[in-house]
Order: C-alpha cells, then sequence, then structure tokens
C-alpha cells in the first residue's frame, strides 16, 4: 500500500497547498480518497493518469474534500475519453450528493449520457465494502452534518492498515479508527484554539495516548498550525508527501 498527499491543505489553500487529495496505491490499484475543489491542479501537477483510477471515495460533502468532482468526471468525459468503469463511494446519500454538485456547477451535466459506466457505493459504518481491492471500514465522525454524514475510514490490504479521520472534532470514533493502524492520518486545524467541528493540537495531545496507531500524521493545518514551528512528536503533513504502511 502508498498513500501520496497530493493535498494537505485546509479550505482556504493556507500556505500555498492543495485541498485534501490522497491518491492510493495498491498493486495495480489506485483510487483517490476525497478530491477537493483543486484536485484536478495537483492531480495534474504530479502527473496521476485519471483513467488508472478506478474509485474516488469521499469522506464528507464540502467543497474542499468533494469539489473538484464534477470537472473530474466531465475531464473523463471530453479530454482523457475515459471507457472504464468509474466507482464513485462514500457516505450515504453520495449519488444524490454526486448528481447535485453536477448540477450545480454544470448544469446540464447531470443528465450526461457518460461514455463509461458509474457506480455509486454507499460506504457506512453499518455496511463496510471493497473499493480498489482495500477493505474498507468507516467510522462516524463530528464536523459538520449538513455536509455529511461525515466519516473517516480504515483502509486494509496484505495485513496493513491506514486510517485518515477527514474531517472531524474529538470524538471517542477516533479511538475506534486508529485502533490497530500502522499509518493514522488525522487532521489538526488549530494548534491551541478548540473548535466545534475541528481538532487542535492540545486536544489531540490530550488524547495522544488513547491513539494506537503506529505513526501519527497531522494534515488539514490552518494558519495557527502551520505557524507553530516547534517541534511535535507527530509528523506535519505536506503536498507530495508519501506514506508507505
Amino acid at each position: 500500500m502508498k498513500i501520496t498527499i497530493l493535498g494537505s491543505g485546509d479550505a482556504f489553500g493556507t500556505g500555498g497547498r492543495f485541498n485534501t487529495c490522497l491518491h492510493v496505491e495498491g498493486g495495480a490499484d489506485r483510487m483517490l480518497l476525497d478530491c477537493g475543489s483543486s484536485s484536478m491542479v495537483a492531480l495534474n501537477k504530479a502527473g496521476v493518469q485519471r483513467n488508472g483510477l478506478s474509485t474516488l471515495l469521499f469522506t464528507h460533502f464540502h467543497g474542499d474534500h468533494f469539489g473538484a468532482l464534477p470537472a473530474f468526471l466531465l475531464d473523463a468525459q471530453f479530454v482523457s475519453r475515459r471507457e472504464e468503469k468509474l466507482t464513485i463511494a462514500g457516505p450515504a446519500g453520495i449519488e444524490h450528493r454526486v448528481l447535485h454538485m453536477l448540477e450545480a456547477d454544470f448544469p446540464g451535466a447531470s443528465s450526461n449520457p457518460w461514455n463509461f459506466p458509474i457506480s455509486f457505493v454507499e460506504v457506512t459504518p453499518e455496511a463496510p465494502a471493497t473499493l480498489a481491492g482495500f477493505e474498507v471500514a468507516a467510522f462516524a465522525m463530528v464536523h459538520d452534518e449538513r455536509a455529511g454524514p461525515c466519516q473517516g475510514y480504515q483502509l486494509r490490504r496484505d495485513g496493513k492498515v491506514f486510517a485518515f479521520s477527514g474531517d472531524t472534532a474529538w470524538t471517542d470514533a477516533l479511538i475506534r479508527l486508529a485502533e490497530g493502524a500502522d499509518i493514522l492520518l488525522v487532521e489538526c486545524y488549530n494548534y491551541d484554539k478548540p473548535l466545534v467541528n475541528h481538532i487542535d493540537y492540545k486536544t489531540l495531545r490530550a488524547h495522544r495516548a488513547e491513539l494506537g496507531a503506529a505513526r501519527i500524521v497531522l494534515t488539514h493545518m490552518g494558519p495557527g498550525m502551520l505557524a507553530h514551528g516547534g517541534p511535535l512528536p507527530e509528523e506535519r503533513a505536506h503536498d507530495g508527501m508519501v506514506l508507505v504502511p
């Protein structure tokens, strides 16, 4: 398993970082985990061949995690000329959200006669799935139910476990998400200012001993977190960072 962090930024591109987008590889299988608004630029910059991606998996429906999907689909239709099936997966309501987003961004696009098959898969805490050869389990996070359900995921393959929180405030579900993980990629927006829908570092530090992941990497960092230059026991993500569980 290999994860390339194409986008490690917050919603506002703080620090010049791209919105959340993870390129996940397992053998010949490839998928994206989230595809935020700036992700087409990130994909092109990294030279990622979109037709080689079998699956897009989303944590929730905010633009910085979901916003590039319409452009991805129209690129597949008109630029890369995709023919292979594309699976779009995520929380309950994924198909409705995709069609609504398409129509909002490109009126009329939701009724396109696509040149490639599209399937929609709902992945929930009660209904795990196998996607692109990965066993995927969902965990309910606490972020913004208007853009949800909001979920974190464990991806399992070949005895390795990668966990990603998506966006969330502190919740005990993070303990279950991190359990047995080789790597936990967890959002950490602020350093010391608590928010109702994001984690700050001091809160994360207070719960650090409860997180059973072998390795923890911080992502989705806002201005305060990026400005904190002092050493931390956890790693800090950056665009282009490669994780190998």
